[in-house]
């Protein structure tokens, strides 16, 4: 015979909130469990002389909440097996109640059933006493586990089991990454009890200036502000469609995938300006405008009919995910090398050979020609196709340089210069030097050093043009001492 487990709701206040239903249910049962009596309509409840058994002891003998709810529904289907009976909890079962979705989950695989008979739940106090309509996006969330990547700034946003000073404060801190610090929330407390209370609080005083219980939550307006939505990604994506919109700016709406591609090489040289120069400030802006040129192109697909950004961060977390099989998977990968190894079996067998001819199809075309040429000398060397030592590349670069001194014509100089590179470049590889990096490096000494000799002239009226090479080798020898 199949044993019932009935599980009610006590609302979120006193006795006065629970439903007709409920109240008749709680008299007439001999087997009642309550999840915890620090709750207003137990005391009446207790007055009326019905008898519960609490579960407040075991929440002593544990640290944490998973282990508490695990015990708590044990001894309820053990209690189950005997006789029906019936199981209370704070607000309406299926709001915020981690035992009753437990119970559920695993009474399929026993001979209870679990029915929920109902109760009231707190939230509908709680939008009368903030005075709010949910229907314009309202977000409830669990304060104990709380994530910004979870908060959507345009909804009212309710924030559940906030009952004590720990959790206040994670919760703050959470919600700063997101609001200003002196955003005005507010705290309720026995929402619809006689004991009610409303604080309004700036933010950065949630966890010190009021009085937390398990009757508490937290509810954080809906931002209006534009300059607040500023860290919002969807208020962003909005911006660049209203910039290609009928009523937009007339540069960007012309804008095409074709037009707009020396834009993103040109930004993604400044974010490498930034980064060689440690200025997070401005690496900042840079990358700022790296995501700005993916969303141009992300907007010109969605006004196309092709794809979206949404296709786009789709495909990009899709392969994150798929390649990383060490972390998101059962795959063993202690070292980078064996990171990168994985990566690139990974990446072949998605790709296949149906579109290459060659090993070396998976380099990009569009890369200047130096790193071209660092990729194919890596996909070659992997190929087995490269020195074991570094003497033969040394004296290969001897070679090359010969034959570029011989050269009888400008062609043919012009080819011979190029596997001067080449051949430095494999050199370069050797001791892990990456070309691009080196020679930017170069690129950059020779501007502040150039810049010292224009100064230091400048202080005599001078210019480059109006001075000798001799002093202005003297200016580069300082230059190379002080900078």
């Amino acid at each position: 015979m199949s044993r019932t487990i009935t599980i009610v709701g006590l609302g979120a206040g006193d006795l006065d909130q629970l439903t007709l239903g409920v109240y008749r249910l709680l008299q007439k049962t001999d087997h009642l469990y309550v999840r915890t009596k620090d709750h207003p309509a137990v005391e009446e409840l207790q007055k009326e002389e019905i008898h519960m058994t609490f579960f407040d002891d075991i929440y002593e003998k544990h640290d944490g909440f998973e282990a508490v709810y695990r015990e708590i529904t044990s001894v309820l289907f053990e209690k189950a097996l005997e006789d029906d009976i019936v199981y209370a909890v704070p607000g309406h079962p299926l709001v915020a109640e981690q035992t009753v979705q437990i119970l559920l989950k695993e009474a399929e695989g026993k001979e209870i059933q679990v029915k929920v008979a109902g109760g009231k739940s707190f939230l509908d106090e709680m939008y009368t006493a903030l005075k709010i309509d949910p229907i314009e996006g309202c977000q409830i969330l669990d304060g104990t586990s709380l994530k910004k990547e979870q908060i959507q700034v345009r909804n009212h946003l309710i924030i559940v089991q906030v009952y004590d000073g720990f959790i206040a404060s994670d919760v703050k801190l959470t919600l700063m990454d997101k609001y200003p610090d002196d955003f005005e929330v507010v705290v309720v407390t026995a929402a619809g009890s006689t004991s009610e209370s409303v604080h309004y609080v700036p933010l950065h005083e949630l966890d010190r200036s009021v009085e937390l219980n398990n009757l508490t939550a937290v509810y954080v307006p809906p931002v209006r502000d534009d300059i607040m939505l500023f860290k919002d990604f969807e208020h962003l994506r909005g911006v660049i469609a209203t910039l290609r919109g009928p009523d937009g700016c007339p540069w960007d709406k012309k804008q095409t995938h074709e037009s707009l591609k020396r834009y993103l090489i040109e930004e993604a040289y400044e974010v490498i300006e930034a980064i060689d120069e440690e200025d997070d400030e401005h690496l900042v802006e840079e990358l700022g405008d790296v995501l700005l040129q993916v969303l141009l192109h992300a907007q010109i697909g969605e006004d196309e009919g092709y794809f979206s950004i949404d296709d786009v961060i789709s495909v990009l977390a899709e392969k994150m995910i798929r390649r990383h099989p060490h972390v998101f998977g059962d795959v063993e990968a202690e070292t980078e090398d064996q990171v990168l190894k994985n990566w690139e079996e990974i990446k072949s067998a998605e790709k296949g050979n149906a579109h290459r001819t060659s090993l070396l199809d998976g380099v990009a075309k569009g890369l200047p020609a130096l790193h071209k040429a660092y990729d194919y000398q890596k996909k070659a060397a992997k190929a087995g196709f490269d020195w074991d030592e570094i003497t033969p590349v040394i004296d290969k670069l001897r070679e090359e340089f010969d034959e570029w001194k011989t050269a009888q014509s400008d062609e043919e100089r012009k080819k011979e210069f190029g596997d001067m590179l080449f051949t430095m470049v494999n050199l370069g590889r050797f001791y892990g030097i990456h070309p691009e990096e080196a020679l930017s490096l170069t690129n950059q000494k020779f501007y502040q050093r150039f810049r010292y000799i224009e100064t230091e002239l400048a202080k005599e009226g001078l210019t480059p043009q109006d001075t000798t090479l001799e002093k202005m080798d003297k200016l580069w020898d300082q230059a190379k001492e002080n900078l």
